[in-house]
């Protein structure tokens, strides 16, 4: 049968999703015909924002070139092209996968082939944790909650062979009756998926830019899952989801499909580095490390991980540099211990994290560190804690986002719960103006903080009541904010 996937992204937003390429090997490995619709290089009205961009313009990346990202950027009708595209391929099966923030993307994208009639499954972590909100979109037939590499296999060979589909493990069905709910099925085997298949992809889309330069880098998934149990990510409510399924979400691929990914990868789609698709690298253990370690020597190229500060340890930084690390980034979060540790549930302290730290600084690692600001009960006088242990961290870039209460999240509950947003909103891009409504700590006052943040920790505190006039959307603030980022990118930016 023929399906055609969809993957509704904006411009800018340059992480290639390893699940399309996983789903076009899998599907053609099963004998069907597949097509692809990829976003990312449209404009689409109403969600012109370049977040990459962005970052460079408030200083929390360092500048880069995007003129090969934007070499093969279409023109034409977004809409017009999708339809277009889907009547020349004439699909029996169209598949979407959405994550919260591009949801209302996938909304405009799919009304323009609503019509047509032809079946439609929605998946993705937004699919996961807000089923009905995609159930109730027009034309959206099914939904895959959990792993969809066994659902979407087994939905295509019934549907070619025009069986029933309603009682397939992980699927939510609409009916005439009403939803059909199916329970998850185990968790794959990921040892047992193929190699990604990016072929459907444009070339622009298999380079990123990183470092200050752009790069033709590839995502290879190590992990899947964390084991830490932060109240801003959806990963606890993915264990209990599966937990309850009596399988386990966290799981580490095998050394084995790791290297054959990466050769293929190397030799055949002439990857440049490798970013490694894993919340917190370093929960391996010593024994697995040092296998990752051997597995990597022979590939000889560049590559990023993420972890957590309280895991550095410098023999692995060592070990790491040798064959490859070129770039680390860390999740800090917020800057008050306390606050931290009890509505983050992120229990390290600011002591350890600025002497972990000191430890990539010694090792000439450059690293970025991620930050929230507009958690749920946060004040301004809060946030300023994140931007005071910003000032003491000797990164590469610091990362200020606003907080997102997106669906399957313990924050999202308690937001709800406090009355700081509707249980019928749709989250956005944490690079976008945040949607809590809290008395405390307005939406204004988040935003203005934000786009100050790398002012506040790049430059002197003797500077910072200039800075927080900066914080103004206003004609006298933007200007002050417009002369203290070209004065702090002069003075106090040095890349290397």
């Amino acid at each position: 049968m023929k399906v055609l996937l969809l993957y509704p992204n904006i411009h800018g937003m340059n992480m290639l999703p390893p699940a399309i390429g996983l789903f076009t090997s899998l599907l053609r490995g099963e004998g069907h015909e597949v097509d692809l619709f990829d976003s990312t290089n449209w404009i689409i009205p109403g969600e012109n924002f370049d977040s990459d961009k962005e970052k460079e313009k408030i200083l929390t990346v360092r500048p880069f070139d995007d003129s090969k990202l934007c070499s093969e950027m279409h023109t034409t009708n977004v809409f017009q092209d999708f339809r277009d595209k889907t009547l020349g391929f004439g699909p029996d099966l169209i598949a979407v996968s959405v994550t919260e923030d591009l949801f209302p993307v996938a909304r405009m994208l799919l009304a323009a082939v609503a019509d047509l009639g032809i079946p439609t499954i929605m998946g993705g972590v937004f699919a996961t944790f807000a089923p009905e909100k995609c159930l109730a979109l027009d034309g959206v037939d099914m939904v895959c909650v959990g792993e969809g590499e066994n659902p979407m296999i087994e939905l295509c060979e019934r549907m070619e062979r025009g069986r029933s589909v309603l009682d397939i493990p992980g699927l939510w069905v609409n009916t005439a009756d009403g939803v059909r709910r199916n329970p998850l099925g185990p968790a794959v085997d990921m040892d047992r998926n193929p190699l990604l298949d990016l072929s459907l992809f444009e070339d622009s889309r298999l380079y990123r830019p990183m470092q200050g330069r752009v790069w033709r880098m590839l995502p290879v998934e190590t992990h899947r899952g964390c084991p830490y149990q932060c109240t801003y990510c959806n990963s606890p409510s993915q264990q209990r989801l599966y937990r309850e399924s009596k399988s386990h979400f966290y799981r580490k691929k095998s050394f084995e499909s790791i290297h054959r990914e990466l050769t293929y990868f190397k030799d055949a789609l002439k990857a440049e580095a490798f970013y490694f698709w894993a919340d917190t690298f370093f929960s391996y253990t010593e024994k697995e490390f040092s296998e990752f370690c051997e597995m990597y020597a022979d590939i000889n190229l560049p590559f990023w991980v993420q972890s957590r500060p309280e895991t550095i340890n410098e023999d692995r930084l060592l070990q790491l540099k040798k064959i490859g690390l070129f770039r680390m980034a860390f999740g800090v979060e917020h800057g008050n211990d306390e606050f931290r540790k009890r509505v983050l549930r992120r229990n390290v302290s600011n002591a350890l994290m600025l002497d972990q730290f000191k430890i990539l600084n010694k090792l000439d690692i450059k690293f970025s560190v991620n930050n929230i600001i507009g958690f749920p009960t946060e004040t301004r006088e809060l946030a300023m804690d994140t931007v005071r242990l910003n000032a003491k961290i000797s990164c590469d870039s610091a990362n200020a986002y606003s907080f997102s209460p997106f669906h399957g999240t313990p924050l999202r509950k308690m937001a709800e719960d406090l009355g700081y947003c509707d249980k019928n909103l749709i989250a956005r891009s944490v690079m976008k103006p945040t949607l809590l409504d809290m008395p405390q700590f307005s939406p204004a006052s988040i935003e203005g903080l934000r786009r100050c943040f790398t002012l506040y920790t790049r430059m002197p505190e003797s500077r910072w009541p200039e800075i927080e006039k900066a914080e103004q959307a206003t004609a006298q603030g933007d200007a002050i904010w417009k002369a203290l980022r070209e004065e702090c990118l002069e003075k106090y930016m040095h890349f290397d």
